[in-house]
């Protein structure tokens, strides 16, 4: 049975992390959190938030090693354009993984609003987005098909267990 890439995307606030964290316990699979890779580049580099591409393409290659060697992963960020889509895709079929894009979405916006403005990101230095900055940034349509797990009306296990069970072959 070849790898399996999960995508798990979707606005900040929108519970990725959570869901990402349950899924990584759940399968077993390693978890890449594109946040956690950004937040390393600025500790250790010249360069400061927002750092671009890089934190990306760094976990794409990340991602590749891993899927080479058979291992399962799951890629945790906002992927917010058809190119960040593409490039997800086309490194795990390029690695002949099984890629399964999901977005985390969170239908109440008084609710996704209260994560917002009270979350910690459990990263050392990491300053989330504000409100304002996640209503106002750039987020393309989704142009596929693709699983969307609302946190709103499923607790980060049920969603979890959505995911899981829709990565099965």
């Amino acid at each position: 049975m070849p790898p399996l890439l999960i995508v798990v995307g979707g606005l900040p606030a929108s519970g990725k992390t959570t869901v990402a964290t349950e899924l990584a316990r759940l399968t077993g699979f390693s978890y890449l959190r594109v946040d956690t890779i950004e937040q390393a580049i600025v500790r250790s580099t010249p360069l400061s938030d927002p750092v671009g591409p890089v934190g990306y393409v760094v976990a794409y290659d990340v991602a590749a090693d891993l899927l080479r060697t058979g291992v399962s992963v799951i890629a945790e960020c906002v992927n917010p354009l058809a190119i960040t889509r593409d490039a997800w895709r086309d490194t795990g079929t390029a690695c002949g993984a099984r890629v399964l894009e999901t977005e985390i979405v969170c239908s109440d916006p008084a609710e996704h609003r209260r994560r917002a403005e009270t979350r910690d990101t459990g990263i050392p230095g990491h300053v989330p987005p504000t409100w304002q900055q996640i209503v106002g940034r750039e987020y393309e349509p989704w142009t596929r098909d693709r699983l969307v797990v609302d946190t709103a009306v499923r607790s980060s296990g049920e969603a979890a267990a959505v995911i899981a069970s829709a990565a099965r072959p």
